[in-house]
């Protein structure tokens, strides 16, 4: 049972964070069928060279489907995309004007040809999964990226609401996990649950107090355990739902990270859905689904300044960055019975005139909701909640039971012999410290060696936790009890002390 009660007609927030795309790639021709949707008409455009005032102009079409190769989407990338002036290493400007003119330029210049991917959108009915919610319940077309970076830091603000001054892949931390407070523990604290659903390996053990052998049993295998949860209405209060981050042939990424197919994204949207759906819980949930960060595809909303860094942490060299700026906008979608159809959230109207929604709105929203003592940080103390969609005086009985058939975008068989991805290798890097194992040398591995090798140290992980909750005294050290190995017990206490 809660500690405290809430007025919220919402007992459980359920969130599905997706994997690099931006908005006017995935929902900007959405304006289509919406005029209130700040989405695109075709009209937008970007230099080749924006030094050149009569340099040609690609336009930004309505023809994406399968996406190769991944667009970057670094910090110095997404520096020249908003901003137009690629980045100069011996005289950075920390606070560039924001044009979001140069996501042609930074795609040529990494490779000749990538403006047609850069530039170009879905039409909706390619994603049809993302039709009939936008359509049905809510789209905020105005929610950013934390960061002007990559995936593992803007991963770090969804339930921490700061990365710690991490603006990038820093092997050695994700070793230690990142010590933050996180809205797990804030609910813990005040009486609520919370559950992670997981495919291959969750991304939530960046963090580490999620390593704790008392949240083992927070953890849970999505195929084995989401549908029989909901179907019993055993949800917990907040659920992370973690998609599969491995493209390989026996099952197919589900993240949209590209060159995933994005149809097996809407699968698992649909099926997440039509789960809630069928629940028992279903008139107490809110289910969010956002994008971690871009991915360097083209947004014409300029990315916001001047936001308060949480934790004043400047994060170190060459970027010297001072979290006072977001990334770039990404799809955000709202279902709930207590929604109306064809609802479009903009600008939030407080708890600061220059608030704004961006991934801190995720712990701010989950702390008004459940009526928890304290924020995380300065970040999501000022992050718009989105809370104020639901606002109906009694939740719909007419949304659907089931959503529409996704088509098939990709006619290749998966690339499982492929070089991990930059995220990918950040997983088995985690991976490597739950296995006790941190020399581990991951550069070399393959997608379907990498997704073999953090499924085993899950598996570790997991049977390993089990076993010390029955140890007195056994708190952070999971991984030493998992890994089998004499000396891994000191080994895992240095890590985590």
């Amino acid at each position: 049972m809660a500690a405290q009660t809430t007025p919220s007609p919402i007992k459980t927030v359920v969130v599905l964070v997706q994997e690099n795309r931006s908005f006017d790639h995935m929902l900007g021709w959405f304006k289509t069928l919406n005029p209130e949707i700040d989405g695109v008409t075709g009209s937008e455009s970007n230099p080749i060279s924006t030094s050149g005032p009569t340099s040609t102009h690609f336009t930004f079409k309505d023809t994406a489907a399968y996406v190769d190769p991944n667009p970057d989407h670094s910090f110095q990338a997404i520096y020249e995309q908003v901003s137009g002036k690629p980045w100069d290493f011996n005289n950075p400007d920390p606070n560039p004007e924001i044009k979001m003119n140069g996501f042609v330029q930074n795609a040529e210049r990494t490779t000749p040809g990538l403006s047609e991917t850069v530039m170009n959108g879905f039409k909706p009915e390619m994603v049809p999964v993302f039709k009939e919610l936008v359509t049905e319940f809510a789209v905020c077309d105005r929610w950013f990226a934390s960061l002007p970076t990559s995936t593992q830091s803007n991963r770090l603000y969804l339930h921490s609401a700061t990365s710690r001054g991490a603006m990038s892949n820093d092997t050695q931390k994700l070793i230690e996990g990142y010590p933050q407070k996180t809205i797990f523990e804030s609910l813990e604290e005040n009486g609520y649950t919370f559950g992670i659903y997981h495919q291959s390996f969750p991304a939530t053990l960046f963090y580490r107090n999620l390593r704790n052998v008392k949240y083992v049993d927070n953890f849970s295998n999505y195929d084995l355990s989401f549908k029989r949860d909901c179907k019993n209405g055993k949800l917990p209060n907040y659920v992370v739902i973690e998609p599969r981050y491995f493209d390989i042939l026996t099952a197919g990424a589900n993240d949209d990270h590209p060159s995933h197919d994005v149809s097996e994204g809407q699968k698992f949207v649909k099926e997440i859905y039509e789960a809630l759906r069928s629940s028992p819980q279903w008139n107490e949930i809110l289910f969010l689904i956002t994008y971690d960060e871009h991915g360097g595809f083209y947004d014409h909303v300029p990315t916001p300044t001047g936001v308060p860094s949480p934790d004043d942490i400047v994060s170190s060299g060459p970027y010297n960055f001072k979290f006072d700026r977001l990334g770039c906008r990404v799809p955000a979608i709202l279902v709930s019975p207590w929604i109306e159809p064809g609802t479009v959230l903009h600008r939030p109207s407080g708890p600061h005139p220059t608030s704004e929604f961006e991934h801190s709105s995720i712990p701010a929203t989950v702390k008004k909701i459940f009526n928890l003592k304290e924020f995380l940080t300065k970040r999501d103390a000022w992050a718009g909640s989105f809370d104020i969609v639901v606002n109906r005086s009694t939740p719909r009985t007419d949304c659907p039971e089931k959503l529409a058939e996704p088509v098939k975008m990709r006619h290749t068989d998966a690339k499982e012999t492929a070089k991990l991805s930059d995220f990918q290798q950040e997983l088995v890097q985690v991976a490597t410290a739950l296995k006790g194992d941190p020399l581990k040398v991951v550069d070399n591995m393959t997608v379907s060696s990498g997704l073999k090798y953090v499924e085993d140290a899950f598996s570790k992980f997991y049977d390993g936790g089990k076993k010390a909750k029955k140890i007195n005294g056994v708190d952070d050290i999971v991984s030493a009890v998992a890994s089998g190995a004499k000396t891994s017990t000191t080994f895992v206490k240095n890590i985590f002390s």
